[in-house]
């Protein structure tokens, strides 16, 4: 084959696959366009579209200042002031809505680390999840646990791992 053939040839094979990815692309940009239009519709509706799936009571800790800035199970830095706890066994980036029932204070906390490794306790937060429920000084806690998730799914919205 002589250049300006193989030049030829070259071109339509990539403009046949442009239009195969084209095609491709837009049908994903249509599913996707589909879903953010039935999310947006049930929110206009008044209804939200996060669920919370509930974990229970489970006994929390916090640990902080000795951990911060070393390693978590998952690979990122500790950070005391970041709103994160480990569990034992939750998949990483799994999100909890962490209630404390003495006084109702809640946040929603980020599994980034594995633990606690204290008998009987199910729960370490970080210093800045137990600042914010206020269970700092007394360090251990009968807390309300529940998994924020998006209706009709069953596995964390985030997931680092």
């Amino acid at each position: 084959m002589n250049y300006i053939t193989k030049f030829i040839l070259f071109f339509v094979m990539i403009l046949l696959v442009g239009f195969t990815v084209t095609k491709e692309s837009n049908e994903v940009i249509k599913s996707e366009n589909n879903a953010a239009v039935a999310l947006r519709a049930e929110a206009d509706a008044g209804t939200s579209v996060i669920s919370y799936i509930d974990k229970g009571n489970m006994v929390a800790s916090w640990y902080g200042p000795e951990f911060h800035g070393r390693r978590t199970a998952n690979g990122e830095k500790y950070d005391q002031n970041a709103l994160t706890a480990a569990h034992k066994y939750l998949r990483f980036g799994t999100l909890l809505r962490v209630t404390n029932p003495r006084n109702n204070k809640s946040i929603i906390v980020r599994i980034n680390d594995r633990g606690p490794y204290a008998r009987g306790r199910n729960l370490d937060l970080s210093k800045a999840s137990a600042m914010a429920l206020e269970i700092m000084n007394k360090g251990v806690a009968k807390v309300k646990v529940e998994q924020v998730s998006l209706k009709g799914v069953n596995f964390p919205i985030i997931s680092l791992n």
